[in-house]
């Protein structure tokens, strides 16, 4: 019998990982469960080890450290897909302009308020903030999703009026309008890797996993989550 392999991931990844876990267990590979909750907790989990995960997908800053710490298997870090993060107003609302970066800045000013995530995306976005200077103008005027929470959900609901993440968390999010992608000159790109979790006794069947995770043939599935599919460009 097939072991049920236990993964656990971001929340950016779950719908491209569904699609692809179904897909894997359609051509006869080994059943996967993945387990999607916030990034930093998904990490924080992993690195305590005190459960029993065979597959760990997060961004590559995270594998990075969980790789340096030993908790995954040396050489089983692989890249997977890479990430835009996106600009989402409510439905019904006018779509900003966020074709420059001088756009985008006259966007975030303007907006009453402003969401994003406890994500990669929230801290390069917080980053970005600094650097134009109006971090301390809009403090009071953004809104930090809590872990797991879609920033999509907020805009949605009205708690904010210009929400930034992940594509890939935005698409499938009822009640909201994209705007699309930040521009290239302030882009905010992730890159999402898995590896194989350190000690679990299903290594052979994770490495087969990721193998596939990692082929072109799961491109597609990657594409049509919002994800752009890469291989090897980054985070061993």
């Amino acid at each position: 019998m097939q072991p049920l392999l236990h993964g656990i991931s971001s929340m950016a990844t779950r719908q491209a990982l569904a699609e692809l876990a179904a897909d894997w267990q359609a051509r006869g590979g080994e059943p996967v469960s993945i387990e999607s909750v916030g990034g930093v907790d998904a990490a924080r989990r992993v690195q305590a080890g005190q459960e029993s995960f065979d597959l760990v997908f997060l961004a590559s800053d995270a594998l990075a450290k969980l790789q340096a710490a030993g908790r995954v298997a040396a050489g089983s870090v692989l890249p997977l897909m890479r990430s835009a993060t996106a600009v989402a107003v409510p439905a019904g609302a006018a779509l900003p302009d966020i074709s420059s970066e001088e756009a985008v800045r006259a966007a975030v000013l303007a907006a009453p308020s402003i969401g994003y995530s406890t994500g990669p995306s929230g801290v390069a976005l917080q980053a970005l903030f600094a650097r134009w200077g109006i971090a301390e103008q809009i403090a009071a005027r953004t809104v930090q999703a809590q872990p797991g929470v879609p920033v999509g959900a907020l805009v949605a609901r009205g708690q904010v009026a210009l929400g930034f993440q992940q594509l890939a968390e935005l698409i499938h999010v009822p009640g909201i309008r994209i705007a699309g992608p930040l521009p290239p000159a302030i882009a905010i790109d992730t890159v999402f890797g898995a590896a194989v979790v350190q000690g679990t006794p299903n290594a052979g069947a994770a490495r087969r996993v990721l193998a596939f995770m990692a082929s072109p043939e799961a491109a597609d599935a990657k594409r049509r989550q919002g994800m752009a599919p890469i291989r090897g460009d980054g985070i061993r």
